[in-house]
């Protein structure tokens, strides 16, 4: 008897990688797939992200980090090119 195929779990969290504006990168960010999606796409994880890392800057006693760019993990990103010289 054939058995039947369970259904794909929703997953709770999407992971995201974040670039900072000094360059350096913090990888697989959790953000809850409930805030994400409609016609914001992807742009509420910036803000959940932002509302993480002032935490963190709370509790470590440094100052925030600019963010310049949100990926999600496991996608390419382009870097820019280094100038000849």
């Amino acid at each position: 008897m054939a058995r039947k195929k369970s259904k794909p779990l929703e997953a709770e969290f999407v992971m995201f990688d974040v670039f900072y504006a000094d360059g350096s990168r913090t990888s697989n960010r959790r953000v809850p797939t409930a805030l994400l999606g409609g016609l914001d796409g992807d742009e509420p994880a910036r803000d959940a992200i932002m509302e993480q890392d002032r935490i963190i800057a709370e509790k470590s006693g440094k100052s925030m980090l600019e963010i310049e760019t949100i990926v999600r993990s496991g996608k390419a990103v382009e870097k820019p090119a280094r100038k000849a010289g």
